[in-house]
């Protein structure tokens, strides 16, 4: 296994910018995961790490290795398709010995590295099978297998998990999640699926609009969102961001006829460094909590309640503001309910609106 570096890598297409001088290091065994919407420019990424396209400048190093002017064959790294990418002729056996054969491996070493991965992914039993008899579980096994059986120094995986049912989805994560603790090999893994990113990276780097937002582990980039862009794509349902004026005195926050006491989220001194600045409030959904009047961050009334089961999302209108409230299952709301909620200091957040940056990120 190796390391990955990427230093400055930009990347534009018909002289449109998709990544702007994106830098970060992966170190040698870890789970990275690249989240960000639908062309933020992960994938391109992903795609200029593999060779199979070129950045317009920046380096790529695996290990002590600059990669850039290497071909894909010459970069010891496997990419795992979105689509599988399975040849349908071929049975299970032939396709994950397949770039072996190209490489010139010995059939008894194939043979041998086959039945090892096979066994690995638990598909030892489907090795004569075609594609069109698996299920699409099972193609994503041995698309994995494919990858392994090569024992490259990273992988690279785009999206695996888009084309599977969200219960298929949930256990392959844990395949996953079990397959990198086995193997401690080098991943760079892309999705838009903030789930699949929270539960199998190490550190995750938020894109956007081709620049790097946030790289952390995920509990930083849950817990201390760098921004409002991050704040509102990681978390579900999205953190409750309120935009708002303090005034003069640095000692309120007011968002329409909302007021909240400033001096209660930073402290009064702190608070008084704001005066006059128009800010943007974050407060996490599970972070609000029901209280007595005298003790209320925020009032309103129930508008809407979505019941999953566990948890209760309660849509909540008031002040000229609407926000979430995220509750267990066992509390009970009633739609017109008139709510005081509060929520401590350390799980609230203050972000400047002109840079979206987090000025007083939460403990």
């Amino acid at each position: 296994m190796a390391s990955l570096s990427i230093e400055k890598v930009s990347k534009s297409f018909d002289r449109s910018p998709v990544l702007g001088e994106i830098s970060f290091n992966v170190a040698d065994g870890e789970f990275c995961v690249l989240l960000g919407p639908s062309g933020c420019g992960k994938t391109t990424l992903l795609r200029i790490v593999a060779g199979l396209e070129n950045a317009s400048s920046g380096a790529v190093r695996i290990g002590a290795e600059t990669v850039e002017n290497l071909p894909p064959r010459d970069r010891d790294v496997a990419f795992v398709f979105q689509n599988y990418a399975l040849y349908p002729h071929m049975t299970v056996a032939e396709n994950l010995g397949f770039s072996l054969r190209l490489r010139g491996v010995v059939k008894d070493q194939i043979h041998s590295r086959v039945a090892e991965t096979a066994r690995l992914l638990e598909i030892d039993q489907l090795l004569g099978h075609k594609p069109q008899q698996l299920s699409g579980g099972q193609r994503q096994r041995v698309a994995l297998g494919r990858a392994i059986v090569r024992r490259p120094k990273i992988f690279l995986f785009d999206e695996p998990l888009s084309n599977l049912d969200a219960t298929l989805r949930t256990s392959m994560r844990v395949e996953l999640a079990k397959l990198h603790e086995r193997l401690g090999a080098t991943m760079l893994y892309v999705t838009h699926d903030q789930a699949e990113a929270m539960t199998l990276g190490d550190t995750i780097v938020v894109l956007n609009q081709g620049a790097i937002q946030q790289r952390g582990t995920p509990a930083e980039i849950y817990h201390r969102p760098a921004n409002t862009f991050v704040a509102g794509f990681v978390g579900n349902p999205r953190m409750n961001l309120i935009d708002g004026v303090v005034d003069a005195a640095g000692a309120h926050f007011t968002s329409n006829q909302l007021v909240i006491d400033l001096t209660r989220i930073v402290g009064a001194e702190d608070a008084r460094t704001f005066r006059g600045k128009n800010l943007t409030l974050g407060i996490r959904p599970e972070h609000l909590l029901p209280c007595d009047t005298d003790q209320a961050l925020v009032h309103g009334i129930v508008d809407l309640i979505e019941d999953l089961g566990a948890d209760r999302y309660v849509h909540i209108e008031g002040s000229g503001v609407r926000f979430i409230l995220r509750s267990s299952g066992k509390e009970s709301f009633r739609r017109g309910e008139r709510l005081s909620l509060t929520a401590s200091a350390g799980h609230l957040h203050l972000f400047h609106q002109g840079s979206r940056q987090n000025l007083a990120p939460a403990s």
